[in-house]
């Protein structure tokens, strides 16, 4: 069995990579990338050049294009001490034509251009957008920066060698802030013992020149040890959760900050907060920006995730998910078995009409069908609050019941399908020939048998219950990792929509192979290997 899972989850991997393939080919060659800007305010404000250059950096945010603005370029110059601080004015800036261009400007510009040129960026210069009488319109100042496309295996490679960050001492280019670099371990964490005087056993690993300052540590939430040696790194989101990566925007709380006592260890300052200082990660220059910052912390390690009163994406998508599987289980297995037992009887022609109607109404009409029918009638919520998610569980219902009534069906119809099936064999009939009652030779012999293909989809239905229902999540507003992908489609967030590709390709491979392996295990007479028994 070890070769079967080995050699299924080679397979796995190359069948999510296609698929991640044939998506970033749709997002990146087929569909038209100005249609990303079609929904951002700032650019819709813009004008003249202004708005070009605005275009070209939002073209790199997605990942279109590399883009270097000439600024930056006379930036690096000055960080390299190729050009002096006194110089920068001067050389940064460009006339309103070419022609009127200072001398120092002049030459920086040609040097600009030889460089990206020879990397093979296309060099594009705005000249100043004027009215008749002289005067420059707003945003219609000078422009000049380079611009390169990335092509597609490129940004593949990347996205796929960059997947899994390891966190190392040598992350943080700034020498002077973060001191010496090293990992400390200690018994007693210091966000435990803020003060060092508590002494509460709580093992850390810290790190100092590491992305992450926490790089191992303990706390009263499961799984109750928590690493970021290694995180997965699905790519960064820009308009859902800006800044952010898919797979934290999918994992982290949600809803309103919940304040608690906070010691800051470094500083000693103590407030009311909702910072989780273990998830602090560093942000170079932050305590400079931000005073506050300078008040609590005492290094650049200030960039930290809060704590909120709702679960996260997947915790949502996974409750709702779970709860209507084990529902849908409860019922179908059973009654799918009482069709098949008394077929072509009353139960059976009801089950078989509820099946027919789940399988020929769209699922998107029956699930505002029953919304309705739920709210009117029942008067139970038909749209979900994340702030109350913790106390009024009535808002679970309609989506646990949309959720479970098109599992429900399948099982039934998939369970009496067997059990007929069964019923027919030479080893029902040799039973019932040897005197066993029908009750029996149902649930010692028929039962065990036609359950067999049913397991292999436990895990799949446990597994996806982490997906998220699409389209029951964006109809009751479920904050959920499903309603993730539709946020993503309708703002144009190609990083996410690349990530939770990827997500649900790596969950549907892991799906198949466990309930392969469990179905092995539920009947002995299944084998993964090629030798004759």
């Amino acid at each position: 069995m070890g070769k079967y899972v080995l050699k299924r989850l080679l397979y796995g991997a190359v069948s999510a990579v296609i698929v991640v393939l044939v998506v970033m080919v749709l997002i990146y060659s087929l569909l038209d990338r100005s249609t990303i800007l079609g929904g951002d305010p700032n650019y819709s404000k813009m004008q003249s050049n202004a708005r070009v250059s605005y275009e070209q950096s939002r073209y790199e945010a997605f990942g279109y294009q590399d883009y270097v603005p000439y600024a930056d370029y006379i930036n690096s110059l000055v960080r390299s001490g190729e050009l002096s601080e006194e110089d920068r004015a001067a050389a940064a800036l460009i006339g309103r034509t070419a022609e009127k261009d200072s001398e120092i400007a002049a030459k920086y510009i040609q040097q600009f251009t030889e460089t990206y040129q020879s990397q093979g960026y296309t060099i594009t210069r705005l000249d100043a957008d004027a009215r008749k009488n002289g005067q420059v319109k707003d945003g219609g100042q000078a422009a000049l920066y380079a611009t390169r496309d990335i092509p597609l295996i490129n940004r593949a490679i990347t996205y796929f060698t960059e997947m899994l960050f390891i966190d190392n001492i040598h992350y943080v280019d700034d020498e002077t802030d973060i001191g010496k670099r090293g990992v400390t371990f200690t018994w007693y964490d210091p966000v435990y013992n803020p003060t060092g005087t508590e002494n509460v056993f709580s093992p850390a690993l810290i790190g100092n020149g590491t992305m992450h300052k926490y790089l191992l540590y303990f706390d009263n939430n499961f799984p109750w040890i928590h690493q970021n040696i290694i995180t997965l790194n699905l790519g960064e989101s820009y308009t859902v959760n800006r800044g952010v990566d898919v797979f934290t925007t999918m994992t982290s709380s949600q809803g309103s900050y919940v304040l608690r006592p906070t010691t800051y260890p470094d500083t000693g300052l103590m407030e009311e907060s909702a910072d989780d200082l273990h998830t602090a990660t560093y942000a170079e220059g932050s305590r400079e920006i931000n005073p506050v910052y300078a008040e609590r912390f005492s290094d650049d390690y200030t960039n930290v995730i809060t704590h909120k009163t709702a679960k996260s994406k997947l915790g949502f998508s996974f409750v709702i998910g779970i709860i209507s599987t084990i529902v849908a289980y409860c019922l179908g297995l059973p009654i799918g078995l009482m069709m098949a037992r008394y077929k072509d009887g009353l139960l059976d022609k009801i089950g078989t009409i509820y099946i027919v109607f789940i399988i020929a109404v769209p699922s998107l009409a029956y699930i505002f069908l029953f919304k309705s029918i739920g709210g009117s009638v029942f008067k139970l919520p038909t749209l979900f609050d994340m702030d109350t998610s913790g106390t009024n569980h009535l808002m679970y219902i309609l989506p646990i019941v949309s959720l479970t009534l098109p599992q429900l069906a399948n099982l039934m119809k998939w369970m009496r399908r067997y059990m007929i099936d069964q019923m027919n064999s030479d080893y029902v009939k040799f039973a019932r020939s040897g005197g066993l009652t029908e009750s029996e030779i149902f649930t010692k012999h028929i039962w065990k048998n036609a359950a067999i293909p049913i397991t292999h989809g436990i895990p799949g239905s446990v597994i996806f219950a982490m997906t998220g229902a699409i389209i029951t999540e964006r109809v009751y507003s479920v904050p959920g990792a499903g309603n993730l992908l539709t946020q993503a489609i309708n703002k144009y967030d190609n990083s996410v929509i690349v990530g939770v590709t990827l997500f649900y390709a790596v969950l549907s491979v892991v799906s198949i192979i466990l309930g392969d392996v469990l179905m092995a295990t539920v009947d002995p007479r299944i084998s993964f290997t090629n030798k004759a028994r």
